[in-house]
Parts: structure tokens; sequence; C-alpha cells
């Protein structure tokens, strides 16, 4: 039986051309985009955009929305962007009925939670909006009557912000003991409140 003897010249030959196959698997694994890099991507992109602070935004009562029902006035707080730059909302914004002297009036609205929260993308110019309820029913009722007074404004701070913003509005609140508590808020949604965002 006849073997077969590589001479230096075939093992050289074998050499190269493994190597070829070698580095063209290199450069066609390197040249695969990788799958995670789009979302890697996206996530950082999302986490570079600021939350909206209240130097960005000018806030204001939406009082042409407002609607009634069950003794609780419904009306949208919005939120609009008047930086050059797109900011974030996220949560509840914190808002408390204030006197003409600056001085807080009865509690700070409460948290409703009736709508899970969710990430609000503010566009230069956008409008992002918070579902404001006030009771007229404990006002009303606020004893004795010398304890009602008149709120000006609401101060209201975005979501996460130190820094607050006030928006114009003049109603009715009551600060006698257990009465305090007439306002509440849902979280911040994206677009303009309207009267059918109560339900």
């Amino acid at each position: 039986m006849r073997k077969w003897r590589w001479g230096g010249r075939r093992i050289a030959i074998a050499v190269t051309a493994i190597a070829a196959v070698a580095t063209a698997l290199t450069w066609t694994l390197t040249a695969v985009p990788s799958a995670a890099t789009p979302v890697a991507a996206t996530l950082t992109a999302a986490r570079s955009v600021p939350k909206c602070t209240a130097a960005d935004l000018e806030v204001w009562v939406a009082a042409d929305q407002t609607q009634g029902a069950a003794g609780t006035l419904y009306m949208p707080l919005e939120f609009t962007n008047l930086s050059h730059t797109t900011c974030t909302l996220y949560g509840f914004p914190g808002v408390s009925a204030i006197s003409s002297t600056r001085q807080q009036l009865g509690s700070p609205a409460s948290w409703a939670h009736s709508v899970k929260p969710s990430l609000v993308r503010l566009v230069p110019g956008g409008t992002a909006y918070a579902l404001l309820e006030y009771s007229d029913v404990v006002t009303g009722n606020c004893r004795p009557s010398a304890d009602k007074r008149t709120a000006i404004e609401l101060q209201v701070y975005p979501p996460g912000a130190y820094g607050a913003d006030h928006a114009y509005w003049p109603f009715t609140a009551c600060v006698a003991s257990g009465q305090t508590h007439f306002m509440s808020v849902r979280v911040v949604a994206p677009g303009i409140g309207v009267r059918a965002s109560t339900g």
C-alpha cells in the first residue's frame, strides 16, 4: 500500500489556506452588527433625556375644560414645554393652594392612584396634563365660615422637581381642622386634557 508523504511545500500551502479561511471568518463575524446594539442605543438615548424642571415649563389651569360630578370639579392642569429641548415628566406633581400673600391654604393635593404613571416625553412646545380634582363639598361645608379663604393660584412642583411653578386660578380653600383635604391630582399624562378624560 502506497503512503502519501507531505512535503514542505504542501504543508506551507495547507497552512496558508487555513489562515485565509480563518481571516475570512473573522471579517464576517466582525461585520455582523450585534443584535443588542439598537436596544442599547435606545436605552442610552432615553436616559439622556432630562427631567422637565419648573424653569422649562409653563403651568396653567384649563378652566374652560372644567366639568363637575358628584360634588367634585375636574380640570386639567397643563404643563407646556417652553424650553428648546425635549424633557420628560413621570408621576405625580405636587400641588397646593396659595393665597395672595403666598401662604399655603389647606393640605397639598393628595395623589389619586386611579391611573398608572407612564413616562411622558415633552417636545419643545408640547403639552401634557394632570387631572386636578377639587371638592366643592368640602369647601362648601367649611366650618367655621371664617376658615374659608380665597386661594389665588396653585403652587405646582413638576414630578421629581425641587422648583415650583404657579398657575393662576382663584377658588375657595378651607383651613378648618379636618377639612383641609379638598384637592387631589392624578399622574401626568400625554396630550391636552379634555372633559372626556375624567372617567
